[in-house]
């Protein structure tokens, strides 16, 4: 009876996809909404840190510190990054612990079921986002973070760094939904997991809006990348060439590059240029707020 049974009807089937889906819209909102807030409350508080800086430079002169001390080397090293290196290092970081989950052995059930992603799973949405930072591999972690790292003063600059992680993060979850449709339409089920997908998001946005960048990476043979910041010649192919290549082991890929695509052509029109209503409503409800503290605190008095 049961090697008789139906398979199940595709929309019942593609119906798995809702919940992905508006997780996937939602949380790309809830992305570039927090970073426009984040943005504006960071130009708040550069005025503020600019006469901390002073002060903190007076009291460095008038207090010099020993020679060898590790907490001011970290800080010159920290300085010496770009705003684009120190943006991923967090990236990085998350990775690298992540990583280390998966070598114990009594987190694998939880590392499955949240760090890998696939439309059969019980666990549909959050995997869609933690399966960004997760990987098996090392190989696999330590290329992508090096493409990561490679882009990452171009991507930065070119976006700011507020709307690099909202980029970043909802490519992530756009890739994996896409992996999600391409699972369900071949009936090629199984688990997923990695940053490839945002990564090629970022790769794609950088060679689309700078073409003829320079760069001292060294990156695969069938790439061409030369940005401003190198001290090698390389040159670039299109980058439809780059997606193509990965389209063909990953719909992941393909999705991400084309995310980056759009991004730079149409959405940082649509989305990012569109913030400002958001920020000042924002920004109104936060002086509506603080009016209301202090009337409370005057009335108690």
């Amino acid at each position: 009876m049961a090697a008789n049974r139906a398979p199940p009807s595709p929309p019942r089937a593609f119906s798995r996809l809702f919940r992905p889906l508006v997780f996937t819209v939602g949380f790309t909102g809830c992305s570039f909404g927090s970073a426009a807030i984040w943005q504006y409350e960071s130009v708040k508080s550069q005025v503020r840190n600019f006469f901390n800086d002073i002060r903190a430079d007076w009291m460095e002169k008038m207090h010099p510190p020993k020679r060898g001390d590790v907490r001011r080397q970290l800080n010159q090293w920290w300085s010496s990054l770009s705003e684009g290196q120190r943006t991923i290092t967090g990236i990085i970081a998350a990775n690298a612990v992540v990583f280390c989950c998966w070598r114990i052995p009594s987190l694998q059930r939880t590392m499955l079921r949240y760090f890998t992603s696939n439309p059969t799973s019980k666990t549909l949405c959050s995997p869609m986002l933690l399966s960004t930072f997760s990987h098996f591999s090392f190989f696999h972690m330590a290329a992508n973070m090096y493409v990561l790292w490679s882009f990452s003063t171009s991507a930065v600059s070119m976006l700011g760094r507020e709307q690099f992680l909202a980029v970043y993060l909802s490519a992530g979850v756009i890739s994996t939904f896409v992996s999600y449709v391409s699972k369900m339409v071949t009936g090629r089920f199984g688990p997923s997991l990695g940053a490839s997908g945002a990564i090629m998001t970022i790769l794609a946005a950088v060679c689309t809006k700078m073409p003829d960048a320079k760069t001292g990476h060294h990156l695969p043979p069938y790439v061409h990348l030369h940005r401003a910041e190198g001290h090698h010649r390389q040159w670039i192919r299109p980058v439809w060439f780059w997606a193509g290549r990965f389209s063909t082991h990953s719909a992941a890929h393909l999705g991400g590059a084309m995310f980056g695509i759009w991004y730079v052509l149409f959405g940082h029109e649509l989305i990012w240029k569109n913030r400002e209503p958001f920020v000042k409503l924002v920004a109104r409800l936060e002086d509506s707020r603080r009016t209301r503290r202090g009337g409370d605190r005057g009335g108690s008095m």
